[in-house]
């Protein structure tokens, strides 16, 4: 191989850019679906963290209903299950983005369903994020909304992977993989008995990849966790644990400062940041690209406590 001559290093070749042509058919998959979700349903729901996927969702479906220059609004409420142990940036975000779209923003707590007596913590410390299952269950009978709209995608986690796109759910909220109906030809079976929903996963073919790709390509605003800062963390497992309030230092631990972004955001006390110096969409495909672990492996300690903890929460209700 010959070697580069001293032009060529000074002047190297232009790197080539990865392609996002193919966005253009992820999107007109979920344009589809959401349209197709505000046609079947009477009382439909989007479920809107503020968090990355539910803000990709949200721009899909502003595209959808909203005209730039007729105006329009999206035609059902935005759903958030709140654990209250959420970071305040993405709580924050969340409110700011529903009022720049003037959407309707329904807000329900665990915190509630505590009071209520229908959530029972082990002890103080135990996560709350599992019992958002509960909470939802009961948005759902208060509001009896009949489909529910999630950014859920399949390359997720392989619980994820067995999920139709418009996922079944029986009069107890409970998913089962066995008696999912096919979708062929793109045709959607949404038939319901009383007291049955729908989940509805517009992006499910999406990858992470396609998601940062489609941030760049829209210049979607993200709650600013999603890009590089700095933060005291402590290694546990292999994950590096935020010190916080809710998170603290154990016995014998010392808090060290990384250059740190979040893959994905949800309960304080069960989600971790990855070591990085990606400070924009841009530099996050880039790093994507070598990701060998999924973002919920690499980021999420309640997916750690078995094989089949993701499965086993969605047929209790759970996203």
């Amino acid at each position: 191989m010959n070697a580069r001559t001293e032009a060529q290093w000074l002047n190297p070749p232009d790197v080539p850019k990865l392609s996002n042509a193919h966005l253009d058919a992820l999107e007109e998959e979920a344009i589809f679906i959401l349209r197709e979700v505000a046609a079947a349903f009477e009382r439909p729901t989007l479920l809107f963290s503020g968090g990355k996927d539910s803000l990709v969702l949200l721009k899909c479906a502003e595209k959808a209903f909203v005209d730039s220059t007729r105006g329009g609004r999206i035609p059902y409420p935005l759903l958030m299950i709140d654990t209250g142990h959420n970071f305040h940036e993405v709580t924050e975000f969340r409110d700011y983005r529903a009022a720049q779209l003037g959407a309707e923003l329904v807000v329900r707590s665990v915190e509630d369903s505590m009071a209520r007596g229908t959530v029972r913590l082990a002890h103080p410390g135990e996560s709350r994020n599992v019992h958002q299952s509960v909470t939802l269950l009961e948005a759902i009978e208060e509001f009896r909304f009949d489909a529910l709209i999630g950014g859920a995608r399949r390359d997720e986690e392989k619980a994820r992977a067995k999920e139709r796109i418009f996922s079944h759910r029986d009069a107890f909220g409970q998913w089962q993989p066995k008696a999912q109906r096919p979708e062929l030809w793109t045709l959607f079976n949404t038939r319901l008995h009383p007291g049955e929903h729908f989940r509805v996963f517009p992006i499910s073919n999406w990858t992470e990849l396609d998601v940062w790709q489609y941030i760049e390509r829209e210049n979607i605003e993200l709650p600013s966790l999603y890009y590089a800062h700095q933060r005291s963390v402590v290694e546990r497992k292999g994950l590096l644990v935020p010190v916080t309030e809710l998170t603290p230092l154990k016995a014998g631990e010392t808090a060290v400062e990384k250059t740190v972004r979040f893959r994905t955001v949800g309960d304080i006390t069960c989600t971790c940041p990855v070591e990085s110096p990606a400070a924009s969409a841009a530099d996050i495909v880039l790093e994507t690209l070598s990701a060998d672990v999924s973002e919920r492996g690499a980021t999420r300690m309640d997916d750690k406590t078995s094989d089949a903890s993701m499965e086993k929460r969605k047929k209790e209700g759970y996203f």
